[in-house]
């Protein structure tokens, strides 16, 4: 059986496309680049939905908690190999009031009901993946509204995250340093920021698996 490698996320891992305000195409987004490079002898499953939060019920829009889905998602896709989050930058929301350590617990609250299930192949295996960080031209672009002053706790993430990946035993992974934003919203991935995201995520699994 092929190695299932489930991509947990948001409107990053759903491959959204500021230029055009649609859906990068599956060559370009990073989850179908990683399946390139891993090769055949794995599947690559792409949860990725827009607005998607750790934890954080939305009052706006429904269905948005990733904790409230975490266990469906996995379980569908059983037996799973190896777990993929990233998750954080809706977080930021100015409305959910969230600090940087509230959203890293939240990511907690998610690795720890990870583990629990009975989706695994073999020993839990799950890599905690930093956002690359808000920028601050962000509060000042189209999504300003919905997204209000944001940029300098994204920015404050990584750390608090990779205290987080090493009190539970994960892998980590800074995208900071990685990716570069667009120059429309400055909070989504431009296309060659998913393949280079997708080379060093591949690495890691290959490391692991």
């Amino acid at each position: 059986m092929k190695k299932r490698i489930v991509c947990f996320g948001d409107s990053n891992t759903w491959g959204y496309d500021a230029v055009t305000g649609g859906r990068f195409p599956d060559e370009v987004r990073w989850t179908g680049v990683l399946q390139e490079i891993l090769g055949a002898g794995y599947d690559v499953i792409e949860e990725g939905l827009c607005g998607r939060t750790t934890v954080f019920e939305d009052p706006l829009n429904e269905g948005l908690s990733g904790l409230e889905y975490l266990l469906p998602c996995l379980m569908s896709h059983s037996p799973a190999a190896y777990l993929v989050i990233m998750l954080g930058t809706n977080d930021c929301k100015e409305r959910f009031s969230a600090t940087p350590k509230n959203i890293a617990d939240g990511m907690k609250r998610l690795i720890v009901k990870a583990r629990h299930t009975e989706a695994w192949s073999d020993e839990p295996r799950i890599l905690v993946v930093a956002p690359g960080p808000i920028e601050k031209e962000c509060e000042q672009s189209p999504v300003a509204g919905e997204m209000g002053i944001c940029s300098e706790k994204s920015e404050r993430l990584a750390e608090e995250y990779r205290v987080c990946a090493e009190e539970h035993g994960c892998e980590f992974l800074d995208a900071g340093p990685v990716v570069r934003m667009n120059r429309i919203d400055y909070m989504h991935l431009d296309a060659e920021s998913h393949k280079r995201l997708a080379s060093e995520i591949a690495a890691v699994i290959r490391r692991r698996i």
